[in-house]
């Protein structure tokens, strides 16, 4: 009797952890449907955000942060954004995501005038918090890959800036990328 309820409890303890731990990223989720669009059927925005997504030991890209600035220049060109708001991690002096996305977005052409580097964006509230509260974007694209656009969708939109979301999804991420 005594074990059937221990058993019992761990179920409900296990089901109720579940529910715990994928009820936000539902809730994100469907959030995020109406809000996410593909490069031709976004809407126009002032400013495409790119979240930082790590560098290589030689300081250059990886790969999913190269299909971010990929897709943002896509924007650009496509005419859909004005302006390209690169945010990542600079808190060491070998190791500084936006200088690298920098480098990256000029050999696509894209040119400096179309760049605005922010060397805080450590998390994806700092970057949505800053590109609201100290660069003053009132509306932009959210440019990331599909398993980081709800959470950066919601997160925005719940700190006042208005977002929608284009994901920069590749098929080719080796297995050590999507790992961090």
């Amino acid at each position: 009797m005594i074990f059937r309820f221990i058993i019992r409890l761990i179920k409900v303890i296990i089901g109720l952890g579940l529910v715990i731990i994928l009820l936000p990223r539902l809730i994100t989720a469907l959030y995020s449907l109406p809000r996410t669009f593909s490069i031709e059927n976004s809407p126009s925005q002032p400013v495409a955000i790119v979240f930082g997504a790590g560098l290589w030991v030689d300081g250059t890209p990886t790969n999913i942060l190269r299909d971010r600035i990929a897709t943002a220049a896509d924007l650009f060109f496509k005419g859909k954004i004005q302006k390209i708001l690169m945010s990542g991690d600079n808190r060491f002096i070998d190791y500084n995501e936006p200088g690298a996305m920098w480098d990256y977005a000029l050999s696509l052409g894209v040119p400096e005038s179309a760049m605005v580097l922010d060397y805080a964006g450590r998390r994806t509230y700092d970057t949505c918090y800053r590109a609201k509260a100290i660069f003053g974007v009132p509306s932009a694209i959210l440019v990331t890959q599909r398993f980081h656009l709800p959470r950066a969708l919601y997160t925005c939109n719940a700190l006042g800036l208005n977002a929608t979301g284009v994901p920069s999804d590749a098929p080719n991420y080796l297995l050590r990328s999507q790992l961090y």
